[in-house]
């Protein structure tokens, strides 16, 4: 594969992700929105396990920024399809863990979360993802 290829396909898999990421939040809401809470005093234990949960990709981001500098490092040289093998399982897994905000978030409509809490939600899974595109200057 070229490195074109290999970018290309990365941008379609981050977006991939990110349907995956919020899409039940958005489905859950629309299905379920409008139903009875089943314990409306669980509602902000979630929204605080959501905005807490944004503090688990800082590990794995750091591990995804090392993995982009050797990346770098690598071009153009024979170790460079195995450091884009590692960019992309580093990338996925931190991808996966910067998807929790919106899934907590939509386990929360279950229990009356508002739409103010679930849309915070929901951007800040959407700010993290941000932080994993693969930056034009890679290749």
């Amino acid at each position: 594969m070229t490195r074109g290829q290999v970018k290309r396909r990365l941008s379609f898999n981050w977006w991939q992700y990110l349907a995956l990421a919020l899409l039940p939040l958005f489905m859950i809401s629309l299905l379920f929105g409008q139903a009875e809470p089943m314990l409306s005093i669980l509602a902000m234990p979630f929204f605080i396990a959501g905005v807490a949960s944004m503090f688990l990709s800082l590990r794995y981001f750091n591990g995804y920024k090392h993995a982009l500098i050797a990346t770098s490092k690598a071009l153009d040289t024979q170790n460079e399809p195995a450091a884009w093998i590692t960019l992309a399982a580093r990338r996925r897994t931190a991808l996966l863990v910067a998807a929790l905000p919106a899934w907590i978030g939509a386990l929360a409509v279950f229990v009356g979360l508002e739409a103010v809490p679930l849309c915070l939600l929901a951007l800040s899974t959407l700010v993290l993802f941000y932080l994993y595109r693969i930056p034009r200057q890679l290749g």
